[in-house]
């Protein structure tokens, strides 16, 4: 966002505005951003993860796995949006045209460039694994645009229920997981996708009604839960999901990430007096704002930034030092640096998608909203685990228990992004 946009939002902003809420998305990304280009251990034969490498970093998961402080924040965000816009397919609308816009222009560049790449036949190893990679933040906006599509009916049993809302749902995420590890009940671990982030969600409703009055208990009982969880049950220690492990707390979310991430909402919450006062000084907020603004486009190109720099390293020869030594933390910094540059020239090329607009009140049947973000979020999710190699073979990967192929996934995506923005569209 332009630094004159970014200073004229900041300075009308009204003094009600929630800022702190705005500075934990900004942050939350931030971070997600910055261990993606950490944990990344490159090497001329693929990729790897750095807590594979060194097993005792895995700890630090535990503060740094903040994307339940997202989805939490998305629910506060939710509620007011949609108080504000009561109607399903005007809230769709509205939540939906800045997260998908950028998205789908994603999407077709790198569909595009698979495309070229598999018809000069230089889909080698590495450009496949890069093809890949490349996707995988996509699960992410599939999970949002779940909730997005969901928070209406949630938003309704919350104020009804309170806090008994949160619970049915967490009790949910409780009875998936036992019938998971006690029963062995196949595929039904894939419902804590919806279970445990759908709680976490929940939350950022009851801190929109100001109902998390002891942030200490719930960040308390969530670390105990974690601790006890991870102790004696099933559970690894690492937070984010690892190579080759036979059980991972992220893919599909367990009870012990849904523990985690009540231990985070309670630590920010706990934050949130000195954190409104930081969000509140002029220089702050107006970096806030500016990063708001781009945010989903710098995290839909992070990945293929810090790509760019592995693969220019390695195409001019350099030899790039092993995992975790010496010489490899020496250049961490230097990498990481030229990442965030290359990730603040592609956000000045696609920054306009994510550009706000206004969205007019135009009705619409709720049924054609809903398949169209149900579509969106079934492509989007088939894309974050097919990758974008092999489009012409129709390249196949498993999505929960069902088979879908990379062309379908795009197909889905873009026929859902159709059925949600072109209602909106003003009459010409």
């Amino acid at each position: 966002m332009p630094s004159s946009t970014a200073r004229r939002l900041a300075d009308a902003t009204p003094a009600t505005r929630d800022r702190y809420v705005d500075l934990l998305r900004v942050v939350s990304l931030a971070v997600v951003v910055l261990g993606h280009w950490t944990m990344a251990a490159v090497t001329a034969d693929g990729v790897g993860n750095l807590l594979a490498v060194v097993p005792e970093l895995q700890a630090l998961t535990w503060a740094l796995q903040v994307m339940p402080v997202f989805f939490f924040v998305g629910g506060f965000a939710h509620a007011l949006a949609h108080r504000s816009r009561p109607g399903y397919a005007d809230f769709l609308r509205a939540r939906l045209r800045r997260l998908l816009r950028p998205t789908m222009v994603f999407v077709a560049v790198w569909g595009a460039a698979a495309l070229a790449v598999q018809l000069a036949g230089a889909d080698g190893e590495l450009t496949g694994v890069a093809l890949r990679l490349v996707a995988q933040p996509l699960w992410f906006i599939g999970i949002y645009l779940a909730m997005v599509a969901l928070t209406p009916p949630l938003l309704r049993l919350h104020e009804r229920w309170g806090w008994g809302a949160f619970a049915a749902l967490a009790g949910a995420a409780v009875l998936v997981d036992a019938a998971r590890f006690a029963a062995g009940v196949p595929y039904v671990e894939f419902l804590n996708f919806a279970f445990v982030w759908l709680a976490v969600h929940q939350l950022g409703f009851l801190r929109a009604d100001g109902m998390i009055r002891r942030p200490a208990l719930l960040a308390g009982a969530g670390l105990l839960g974690a601790v006890a969880l991870v102790a004696y049950g099933p559970y690894p220690l690492s937070m984010v999901g690892m190579p080759g492990e036979k059980v991972s707390n992220m893919a599909p979310p367990t009870l012990a990430l849904l523990c985690h991430g009540l231990w985070l909402v309670g630590a920010v919450e706990l934050l949130r007096g000195p954190g409104a006062r930081f969000a509140a000084r002029a220089r702050v907020w107006r970096a806030v704002v500016a990063a708001n603004g781009i945010a989903m486009t710098a995290f839909l190109w992070h990945l293929t930034a810090m790509l760019g720099v592995y693969g220019a390293l390695l195409a001019a020869g350099t030899r790039l030092p092993a995992p975790a030594t010496a010489a490899w933390w020496a250049w961490l910094p230097l990498r990481l640096a030229a990442a965030a540059v290359l990730t603040v020239l592609l956000v000045a090329v696609f920054r306009r998608f994510e550009a706000p607009a206004p969205v007019p009140r135009a009705g619409g049947p709720a049924p054609l909203a809903a398949l169209g973000v149900t579509l969106a979020l079934l492509g989007v999710l088939g894309l974050s685990m097919t990758g974008f190699g092999g489009l012409l073979e129709g390249h196949a990967a498993t999505l929960v228990a069902v088979r879908v192929t990379a062309p379908a996934a795009v197909a889905m995506a873009l026929t859902g992004w159709l059925l949600v923005d072109r209602p909106g569209r003003r009459p010409r």
